[in-house]
């Protein structure tokens, strides 16, 4: 999860570089920045038109350019970004759904139960016309989705009961806005009474009822009373400006920040005495000001913020946050950090995708059961407080240079998904190459195969289920399910012969490994070589005993990958026990003691090549042979020694446990403080 969150937050980074260089790329071509201003002057009427409707301002008045660029100038500062976002979005002629009720329930829960919106419902009475064309209702919905003003049609032949109640007896337009300035209050529905039927006028009639919910100031005295009342809200934003009534887009926020940020709007346009707006540090015109409780913050100074809805959205947002908000990122966040077990994950493409979807099921699931407590905490009401410094935190922090660096990307990598997925594309691909790179130089296995890594899983789901999981044993059980096929059907009518454990031999690889030795042996043949032959000799021999570790090891791998029934069974060639493993039992042997042994009389066995935990002995107690010099061993966790072949043999026929002292081979064991030397140990 750790791995997951780096990778993350360093994708995090990698944007933030990427969009930097994208600003110098445009810096060195056009010699621009973002928040670099621009004179209306210099822009085309069909440009200032297009920002004034981007705005939510109203031009239908105005035939001359002069005109339309003062109302421009008007409503605030123009900077690049926002002419290039508001052109863009003007290029984009994507069609916006309208949604087609179905009946009363459904136009209730969409229209009546939404108290944070605003909805434009076009009625069309049973057997009647609609009001609105079709050409002119798509260009309506174009027009106020701008805005987030949701668009729908609600046919009266579909539930003409409804329509008589509500008394839509000739077709219609209907708006619903919220009728309180609390948080989820009720909605009122108000209808179209105008005459002309034209997009502009409706839009009017629509940005002038959303306008009456802001509270309007028209004189000093009014805003003195206004700006040192303390109330309920803590954050408030002020739209000093000489205008007629505010843009669309700040009436619309109003609706959607309804209970959390309180709109105001001060008509300066009839005043004679500007003194209080100096006093206060309102110099400009027009100017939004944030009012918290921290001090006063003007908008429009730093990076990405622009005069539009969505960049005022984001940043109100930032702000004063609601919980369905951090929600919604936390949701974001999980699902891009569990998306990482694709390229971190390496193997078979069915594995990848089958440990996503796990991943993917796991961590949302963690984070629905995390959040609840969360929820249930922030009811309590000795936890405001709480609440309301971590309000001041996100305030000081989100007020800052780097946050609004970090929205202006949200708001560029928000408009440009396919920028955003590539890079996390690219960010995952090189993941997994630098993943696959250290587990080859690590030289760890990975399984590439579809085909193989099913049948494992399969192997690994049936295992499971027709054995408990071994830890819930006290001690293994051998198992000889695979001994016999036939034994399947005998023990379906035994259900209680289905409970052995089923114990994985991989940990066979990670146990200690070495060659016996006496101390001072040395063969005829060395003896007889002369000295140019003898090194040539020993290089042979290390060359020859490397390569008999190597075949012993891969004999060892064979074992463990053959199944229990197979490895079971002693091989006479291959181990020194000959048939006496697959004939006695150690634990039935009598008078035979461990650690005792039978070695040449002036040689002893080289002790210093034993791991430090290991017991010493000289005898194979599963084959009943002495050590030879040369020959290789492996020790168990108790610290009792066999021979190699023989304790694997034993281990892969299903026999998790020590000949000796049935301490489970799978099991760590306390090592020994310190080897007492046996009594028959002939001291040096």
């Amino acid at each position: 999860m750790w791995l997951k969150l780096f990778f993350l937050l360093l994708y995090f980074l990698v944007l933030f570089v990427l969009a930097r260089f994208f600003e110098a790329i445009v810096w060195y071509e056009t010699g621009i920045f973002a928040t670099q201003l621009v004179d209306p002057v210099a822009l085309s009427f069909k440009k200032l038109k297009t920002i004034l409707e981007c705005r939510g301002l109203g031009y239908s008045g105005l035939p001359e350019k002069k005109d339309v660029r003062e109302l421009v100038e008007k409503s605030g500062d123009l900077m690049e970004g926002e002419l290039y976002s508001a052109l863009k979005e003007e290029e984009a002629s994507e069609s916006v759904s309208s949604t087609n009720f179905s009946g009363e329930m459904h136009f209730y829960e969409l229209v009546e139960d939404t108290k944070d919106g605003i909805w434009l419902v076009q009625v069309i009475a049973s057997d009647r016309s609609p009001l609105v064309g079709k050409i002119h209702w798509e260009k309506m919905v174009k027009k106020v989705s701008r805005f987030g003003i949701r668009t729908g049609t609600f046919n009266c032949s579909s539930d003409p009961r409804y329509c008589r109640r509500r008394g839509w007896v000739r077709s219609t337009l209907i708006m619903s806005v919220p009728q309180t300035s609390t948080s989820k209050g009720k909605v009122m529905l108000k209808e179209y009474s105008g005459r002309k039927i034209e997009v502009e006028h409706i839009f009017k009639w629509i940005t002038a009822h959303a306008a009456s919910r802001i509270k309007t100031i028209y004189n000093a005295e009014h805003l003195k009373e206004e700006w040192n009342k303390s109330d309920q809200y803590w954050v408030k934003i002020y739209l000093f400006a000489n205008l007629d009534q505010p843009p669309a887009f700040f009436s619309a926020l109003s609706i959607k920040f309804t209970g959390r940020v309180e709109f105001i709007f001060v008509n300066v346009e009839n005043w004679d005495n500007k003194s209080y707006m100096t006093d206060i540090g309102i110099y400009n015109m027009p100017s939004y000001i944030l009012r918290t409780p921290e001090g006063i913050y003007r908008y429009g100074n730093h990076t990405g913020e622009f005069i539009s809805l969505q960049a005022m959205d984001s940043f109100l947002r930032s702000l004063q946050p609601e919980v369905n908000d951090l929600f919604v990122l936390s949701l974001v966040l999980v699902n891009l950090m569990a998306w990482m077990d694709l390229f971190i994950t390496q193997g078979a493409t069915i594995k990848r995708f089958v440990v996503l979807i796990s991943t993917l099921g796991t961590y949302n699931s963690l984070l629905i059961i995390s959040w609840l407590p969360v929820l249930g905490f922030l009811q309590l009401p000795y936890l405001d407080s709480f609440y309301e410094y971590s309000l001041k935190l996100l305030r000081y922090s989100n007020t800052t240079t780097l946050a609004s660096w970090v929205r202006a990307d949200w708001m560029f990598y928000s408009s440009h998904p396919a920028l955003f997925l590539s890079t996390y594309l690219g960010h995952g691909l090189l993941i997994d190459y630098f993943e696959k790179k250290r587990r080859r130089s690590n030289n760890d296995e990975v399984n590439a195969n579809n085909l193989e890594w099913l049948s494992s899983l399969w192997d690994w789901y049936t295992s499971y289920l027709f054995h408990p999981i071994a830890s819930f044993q006290n001690f293994p059980i051998e198992s000889d399910w695979d001994e016999d096929p036939d034994l399947f059907l005998e023990r379906l009518a035994f259900p209680d012969l289905w409970l052995h454990p089923l114990i994985p031999t991989d940990y066979i690889k990670n146990l200690p490994m070495w060659r016996f030795q006496y101390l001072g042996v040395q063969s005829e043949e060395e003896m007889s070589e002369g000295s140019q032959d003898t090194e040539n000799d020993s290089d042979g021999e290390n060359t020859d005993t490397f390569s008999s570790e190597k075949e012993v090891f891969e004999e060892k791998q064979s074992v463990l990958h053959n199944s229990p029934g197979r490895a079971s069974h002693c091989d006479v060639e291959a181990c020194s026990c000959a048939n006496k493993y697959c004939q006695t039992n150690p634990y039935e042997r009598k008078g035979r003691s461990y650690g005792s042994y039978n070695t040449n009389e002036d040689t002893e066995p080289d002790w210093l090549t034993w791991p430090a935990d290991m017991l010493h002995c000289t005898e194979c107690v599963v084959c009943l042979e002495n050590f030879e010099n040369g020959c290789l061993l492996m020790g168990l966790p108790c610290g009792h020694v066999f021979h190699q072949n023989c304790i694997v043999m034993w281990l892969a026929g299903g026999r998790h446990c020590c000949p000796v002292c049935r301490w489970p081979s799978y099991k760590k064991k306390q090592p020994y403080a310190q080897h007492q030397p046996l009594s028959n140990d002939v001291p040096s």
